[in-house]
């Protein structure tokens, strides 16, 4: 029984992370200071230091470094990603050489073969880290559409979307649903090198099956466990998630990534001129 005063041990979980209309303020952590700890009703919650942004940079530098594996470095990135992306985009731009083969290739290329491995690992539970679309859920693009919607902050709407069905990754083969990496690597590395907002890029994975057998039978799996359908029913499914998202993010930029040769000259054919 939850205790008095409180719904539940979710509620209470959710009290003892105090947020703020502040995004800065809201990932602030270690830097928050005295005044705004008091604000957010944290005082005698967190250690009592107060560190500048730099010293939190120190800090998660050393424990990337720790890492004996680039698989476990990227890990640590996401995770530190989604839940703080002030000091995931410090620590990316002031590293850039160390950490750009992490997030993009050629580790990315391992942690997508592994994706579903490590897909619990890489954020807290049900954070929001882009659209996975199942082909058997195309019919319903519009819901989720609105759920995405409903994940972000007020005037967050998307700027740019780069989409995958994860059929040709990296020269590595179909992966299905694990392809989602290219998507999430490439966007971080526009935000690096190119300054577009992190709030307003949406990885996007169109999950349609996979024609890979290993993957198939994983029980670890978790893209959808059928055979990719035929061009018909490809095109059609693809078609109806491009009108939606064109119609939800009319100035949204669109950018297709690692299908397979024939589908990805046939989505640029059909919609070069209408909506990229």
């Amino acid at each position: 029984m939850a205790p008095s005063g409180t719904d539940s041990g979710t509620s209470s979980a959710r009290r003892s992370r105090s947020t703020s209309p502040d995004p800065l303020a809201s990932t602030a952590g270690t830097a928050l200071p005295y005044a705004t700890r008091t604000a957010l009703h944290l005082k005698g919650l967190v250690p009592s230091g107060v560190e500048d942004f730099k010293i939190q940079e120190q800090r998660a530098l050393e424990q990337l470094n720790m890492k004996s594996t680039n698989m476990e470095k990227y890990m640590f990135l996401s995770w530190l990603r989604t839940t703080n992306l002030n000091l995931f985009y410090r620590l990316v731009l002031h590293n850039l050489k160390q950490i750009a083969p992490v997030i993009y290739t050629p580790t990315v290329g391992q942690a997508c073969q592994e994706y579903s491995h490590i897909y619990p690992f890489l954020a807290p539970p049900n954070a929001v880290d882009g659209l996975y679309i199942p082909l058997t859920e195309v019919d319903n693009i519009a819901e989720i559409i609105e759920n995405y919607r409903e994940s972000i902050a007020e005037g967050d709407e998307p700027e740019i979307t780069v989409i995958t069905d994860g059929s040709r990754i990296l020269g590595l083969g179909d992966l299905g649903m694990n392809g989602m990496g290219i998507p999430v690597g490439k966007l971080q590395l526009y935000v690096a090198a190119a300054g577009l907002n992190p709030d307003r890029c949406l990885p996007i994975v169109l999950d349609f099956g996979t024609n890979t057998e290993r993957y198939l039978e994983d029980p670890l799996y978790l893209g959808l466990r059928q055979h990719r359908p035929a061009d018909k029913e490809f095109y059609d499914a693809a078609n109806k998630v491009i009108e939606a998202l064109h119609a939800a993010f009319p100035s949204m930029f669109i950018q297709f990534e690692d299908f397979s040769t024939d589908h990805a000259f046939g989505l640029l054919d059909h919609w070069r001129r209408r909506t990229l």
